[in-house]
């Protein structure tokens, strides 16, 4: 799996984690989620960078 796909996932996963923690009132896992939603979407914006970065380069 690409880097970006995984980041994604996790970004994905993160989002269930919330919405099941919304639905059953766990604020563990609502504070889980978000937590990793933020940590995909910040992986992501990194390989945007990088991806730029490369352009630029090349």
């Amino acid at each position: 799996m690409s880097d970006t796909a995984g980041n994604k996932a996790e970004e994905i996963k993160g989002k269930a984690k919330e919405a099941l923690g919304n639905a059953t009132g766990n604020e563990q896992w609502q504070a889980e989620g978000k937590a990793e939603q933020a940590k995909g979407a910040l992986k992501q914006a990194g390989e945007k960078v990088k991806d730029a970065v490369k352009g630029v380069k090349d």
